[in-house]
């Protein structure tokens, strides 16, 4: 029994995990796995869930919520313009360019900023219908937790097998060869 209350706790840790805005489910799920370890099946749907809810909720209300929160602050009306302004920087010409479909290749990559929060915040910005917008999104954030969760696993395999070195060094081959490929797009 107190087992399955510990394992309810870690649940709900993952999921409000998955919520966060930069962490997302990239954050929640190998939290869920590698810390409380928990059954993989869980932690993917737990993760999906959590992350869903405030895109939806962004979707519906972001444009009503930042003109709200605009008039009653100066700093909530910084805040909001450098969130929508580095979004449009970074990101909208390519989305913009495939519509729902670059939508959905955004969200589904699993990096910082990249995720349900931001791709609800460009969908709005675009003024993508919702319907497309949320089949989008929706399909991103299962792609991103399919990759994120298959990392994970692969990275236990990893070091199950050759050890924690092995790993350790793949990791930081990868984010070498990514600082690479980065600085040379500038």
């Amino acid at each position: 029994m107190i087992n399955l209350q510990n394992n309810m706790v870690d649940l709900l840790q993952v999921f409000l995990l998955s919520m966060t805005p930069i962490g997302e489910l990239r954050l929640s799920i190998p939290m869920g796995i590698l810390v409380f370890n928990l059954d993989t099946f869980s932690v993917f749907f737990v993760s999906i869930i959590g992350n869903l809810i405030p895109a939806v909720f962004f979707l519906f209300f972001l444009k009503k919520i930042s003109l709200y929160f605009s008039k009653k602050s100066i700093y909530f009306q910084k805040a909001f313009n450098w969130w929508e302004n580095n979004a449009k920087q970074k990101h909208l010409n390519k989305v913009q360019k495939y519509g729902t479909i670059g939508l959905t290749l955004f969200v589904s990559i699993p990096l910082p900023l990249t995720g349900a929060w931001t791709g609800a915040l460009l969908a709005t910005i675009m003024n993508l219908p919702i319907r497309k917008s949320l089949s989008a999104i929706i399909t991103g954030v299962i792609l991103a937790g399919l990759i994120t969760t298959t990392l994970v696993l692969f990275g236990i395999n990893i070091k199950e097998h050759f050890g924690g070195q092995i790993l350790v060094g793949l990791l930081i081959l990868f984010g070498l060869i990514y600082f690479y490929f980065k600085t040379i797009k500038k």
